[in-house]
C-alpha cells in the first residue's frame, strides 16, 4: 500500500508548497483514493504533478468531514476526474464557523463544492468493497480537543456548537493489514480509535490522523495535561503505528513525541509511506509440521532397520 501526502501545513522533502489543510493519495491493490483535498484545488493539483501522482486515475475520493481546508481542492479535481465515486457523512455541506476573538470566519465547503453533481452523502456506516469502510458515530467516552469550543454551525434554530456529526474515519485493509484515515479527529483520536474497536474489532495497525491540538494563541497547563494522557493512551496501542499531521500542530506533536516515541511520528507535505503488512508466524502450525516430518523419519528409519534384521 502507497500513501502520499499532497497538502499538509508543513513543507516536506520534496519542495511542494504546503498549506493549512489535508490530502492523501492512496493506491491499494483494487484502487486509487483520494482522502480529502486540501483547501486549494491548484495547490492539490500542483502537488500531485510534483509527485507523480495522476489524479485522474483516482476511483474514490473519501471526505472525511465538511471543513474547507479538508474539501475545497474537490472543485478542481472534478475538473480533471468526473468520475470518480466521492463518498461524504450526510451533513457535510452544513455551515461552520470558527469564532474567535469576537469574530467569525466561515470554514464549511465552498458553494461551487456544495453543488458538484455525484457526491455520495451517507447516513451510516458503510462498506464500499472488501477493501474500504467508512464509518462515524463516534462516542465521547473520552475528552474532545479542547480547540473545538472555537467551532459553530449555523441552523435554522441559530448557531449551536459544531457536534462534528458531519465527520467519519476510512479504514482500508489489505493483505490483513489494517489502515485507518481520520481528516482531524475532532471527536478526539481516543474515541476514534474506540469506535474502530466498536465496528472492526481489535487494533489497527497504522493510524493517519490529525489529533487537532493546535489552537489559537497559547496552550494552558490543562491542554498540556490532555497531550500528555493522549499520548499515555496512545502507547498502550503497542503494535499500532500512529502518523499524525496538520491540526495537531508541531508544538504538541513534540509534546507527544516524548512519551509516545517511536510509535509517533510526523507526516509532512510530500511525504510517501509505503506499508506491507509483517508476515505472521504460524508458530503453531510449524510445530505440528516439524513433528509429523520428524515422525515420518523415524517411522522410515524403523521400518528400514526392521526390515534389513529380517533379512
Amino acid at each position: 500500500m502507497r500513501i502520499v501526502n499532497l497538502v499538509e501545513n508543513t513543507e516536506g522533502q520534496r519542495g511542494c508548497a504546503c498549506a493549512h489543510g489535508l490530502s492523501f493519495y492512496v493506491e491499494t491493490r483494487k484502487h486509487r483514493i483520494l482522502v480529502d483535498a486540501g483547501p486549494d484545488g491548484e495547490l492539490l493539483l500542483s502537488n500531485a504533478e510534483k509527485l507523480g501522482v495522476a489524479l485522474e486515475s483516482v476511483d474514490t475520493v473519501i471526505l472525511s468531514h465538511g471543513h474547507y481546508d479538508h474539501g475545497d481542492g474537490l472543485a478542481a479535481f472534478r475538473r480533471v476526474n468526473p468520475d470518480a465515486a466521492i463518498y461524504a457523512r450526510r451533513g457535510a455541506d452544513g455551515d461552520f464557523l470558527s469564532v474567535h476573538d469576537g469574530g467569525e470566519r466561515y470554514i464549511g465547503l465552498s458553494e461551487e463544492v456544495k453543488e458538484l453533481p455525484g457526491i455520495i452523502y451517507l447516513d451510516e456506516d458503510f462498506r464500499i468493497d472488501e477493501e474500504l469502510f467508512v464509518f462515524g458515530g463516534i462516542g465521547t467516552r473520552y475528552p474532545s480537543p479542547s480547540g473545538n469550543r472555537e467551532h459553530r454551525q449555523r441552523t435554522e434554530d441559530g448557531l449551536r456548537q459544531d457536534r462534528y456529526d458531519h465527520e467519519m474515519c476510512l479504514v482500508i485493509t489489505e493483505d490483513g493489514l489494517r489502515v485507518l484515515m481520520s481528516g482531524c479527529a475532532h471527536h478526539g483520536i481516543l474515541n476514534v480509535l474506540e469506535r474502530f474497536r466498536e465496528v472492526c474489532g481489535g487494533e489497527p495497525d497504522v493510524v493517519i490522523s490529525g489529533f487537532h491540538m493546535k489552537k489559537h494563541g497559547g496552550f494552558t497547563d490543562e491542554d498540556i495535561r490532555q497531550m500528555l494522557e493522549c499520548a499515555e493512551e496512545l502507547k498502550k496501542y503497542g503494535k499500532t503505528k500512529f502518523y499524525t499531521c496538520h491540526c495537531t500542530g508541531t508544538g504538541p506533536y513534540r509534546v507527544m513525541k516524548q512519551v509516545a516515541g517511536t510509535n509517533l511520528n510526523y507526516i509532512h507535505c510530500g511525504d510517501e509511506l509505503v506499508l506491507k503488512a509483517e508476515k505472521k508466524r504460524r508458530t503453531g502450525y510449524m510445530k505440528q509440521h516439524r513433528f509429523f516430518a520428524w515422525a515420518t523419519v523415524f517411522c522410515f528409519i524403523m521400518t528400514m532397520v526392521t526390515g534389513y534384521r529380517r533379512k
